[in-house]
């Protein structure tokens, strides 16, 4: 056998580490995309990098209330000068800062204390009425919830300088009428749940032991709903502590603007780093309330929970 009949040519089966045929990547891909219990790649992402793009730029206004310069973009070292250091310019020294923390703490601790009980009797009520005129109530209120807030501060604003000026005049108790008014709506939709989720058992029963209704909603309902009551109060603090639109249409002057207004005005000049640290107090007011919300709700329903759970169980096994 002569050199030019022998063929040379070496053929080899791909090893396992080499890439696939095209068709084999193609059908892959393929079942990839038609998975419905893949991992969502793209949503994951898309989530992370709106979680970033919108909370960064609050820690770099976060961080910089603890700059010991004027300077909000460069950082000149760790000082607590602009909370309390500076005995003139600092948050809780400035008069116009110190007055406004104390105006946005009686705005939502007043809120809080007329807007959940309000609300409260209001969710038992609609739970127990019935007909057109709750129906239209329940509509009242959900209407309210869902509107945006500028359209109800100019409304409230037109009613209280035009049809009711002589008896409601703009200021504290304006802007109180006014976040009652948006805030009821938050512990009526929290206590319907939570009476949903109790049933009408306990309280029959209850009367089936002597009680009256009274004594029934006293004594057995309320502090059933008191996780409830509990997180209303939380939410509506949180969320009246920050709040803006309705305060500001309703305001009467400098001194009856909250802390929110402050920080929009002074945003609007040359502000120092003692704005930064208003608005780092307003951030921390509302994740503290809301966290303190969360813990005390969990810790009140964790007996309930856990036979909840059991009941469950055991009517899963039957």
């Amino acid at each position: 056998m002569t050199d030019a009949n022998v063929d040379l040519r070496v053929v080899r089966r791909p090893g396992p580490a080499e890439t696939p045929p095209r068709s084999v990547r193609t059908r892959r891909t393929t079942r990839w995309r038609k998975d419905p219990w893949r991992k969502p790649r793209l949503l994951g992402s898309l989530t992370w990098g709106y979680f970033a793009w919108s909370t960064l730029p609050v820690i770099i206004a976060v961080v910089f209330s603890f700059n010991n310069g004027r300077s909000r973009s460069s950082w000149q070292g760790f000082s607590m000068r602009w909370w309390t250091g500076d005995p003139y310019n600092s948050l809780f020294h400035d008069p116009a800062l110190h007055d406004a923390i104390f105006q946005s703490l009686r705005l939502s601790g007043l809120t809080m204390l007329l807007a959940v009980p309000l609300g409260t009797a209001f969710a038992i009520g609609l739970d127990r009425w019935r007909g057109r005129a709750a129906a239209g109530a329940n509509f009242t209120m959900l209407l309210s919830f869902v509107m945006p807030e500028i359209i109800l501060g100019v409304a409230l604003f037109l009613l209280f300088t035009n049809l009711f000026k002589n008896l409601v005049h703009l200021g504290t108790f304006a802007q109180i009428l006014g976040l009652v008014t948006y805030q009821v709506s938050y512990p009526v939709i929290i206590v319907r749940a939570r009476l949903l989720s109790i049933g009408k058992e306990y309280e029959e029963a209850a009367m089936d032991l002597g009680a009256s209704p009274t004594q029934s909603v006293r004594r057995v309902l309320l502090p059933l709903l008191f996780p409830a009551i509990f997180a209303s109060f939380a939410l509506v603090f949180a969320d009246s502590i920050d709040d803006f639109v309705t305060v500001r249409y309703l305001s009467s002057g400098a001194n009856t603007e909250p802390l929110s207004v402050k920080i929009y005005s002074a945003a609007r000049a040359s502000p120092t780093p003692a704005v930064n640290a208003a608005a780092t107090f307003l951030l921390a007011s509302t994740l503290i309330a809301i966290i303190l919300g969360i813990v005390v709700y969990r810790f009140v329903t964790r007996g309930q929970r856990s036979d909840m759970a059991t009941k469950e169980f055991v009517h899963f096994q039957m």
